[in-house]
């Protein structure tokens, strides 16, 4: 199967990346902007041969992709358990069903001593205190709780040579981010861009330092 950019297709009830078919369950965030731009951003270099973790998973597109690129494994993981049976559906019905493995987790919270080369996460962004359509964008105080809580448990469950990759909204914080990586023990780089609206979403890849 081919790599390369993947633009989104939607049906009723469906959306397709790639050569990938993406059902979506009610209640879980579909793919969107964010979704694209971030799995766009990850390589067949980065991803294949590898074990990946799809944090946060949803429909489980990020997993999907890495797993179309190659990659040897993957873990999906997420909070909602609704948001793991729609990606379980997903990887099997597009043939992945024995490289796809599904955690039920709080971040890192159920995977203790679990490292990965690959580790994709698309947190939720928006602020608290904002209307949102999907009740799985909650990202907090400032729409910086989850991905700070993130930056701080990641490095533990990062191989040597792996590397780490995640959006953001520049509404969150840019600085603050290369701040908290550093400290963190990071290295890192902004890899996409892309403006939407009033906002712009930005791509993260990160290694250890």
């Amino acid at each position: 199967m081919a790599a390369g950019a993947g633009k989104l297709r939607k049906m009723p009830g469906k959306f397709f990346y790639k050569s990938v078919e993406i059902a979506v369950f009610d209640n879980v965030y579909p793919p969107s902007d964010d979704s694209t731009l971030l799995a766009n951003a990850i390589t067949e270099a980065d991803a294949k041969g590898k074990n990946a973790l799809d944090m946060g998973c949803g429909t489980g597109i990020q997993g999907l992709d890495a797993l179309l690129l190659g990659a040897e494994k993957c873990t999906f993981s997420d909070i909602d358990e609704n948001a793991l049976a729609n990606a379980r559906e997903n990887a099997e019905n597009n043939g992945f069903g024995k490289k796809a493995f599904f955690k039920k987790s709080n971040l890192f919270s159920a995977l203790k001593g679990k490292k990965f080369w690959l580790i994709i996460f698309n947190p939720p962004y928006v602020d608290s205190g904002k209307e949102k359509k999907w009740h799985d964008t909650d990202g907090g105080k400032k729409g910086r709780e989850t991905l700070d809580a993130f930056l701080k448990q990641a490095k533990a469950h990062l191989l040597k040579d792996g590397k780490a990759f995640f959006v953001q909204s520049s509404l969150n914080g840019e600085v603050k981010t290369k701040r908290l990586l550093k400290k963190c023990g990071f290295s890192s780089e902004i890899v996409a861009r892309k403006r939407i609206f009033f906002e712009e979403l930005v791509v993260f890849r990160a290694w250890r330092t």
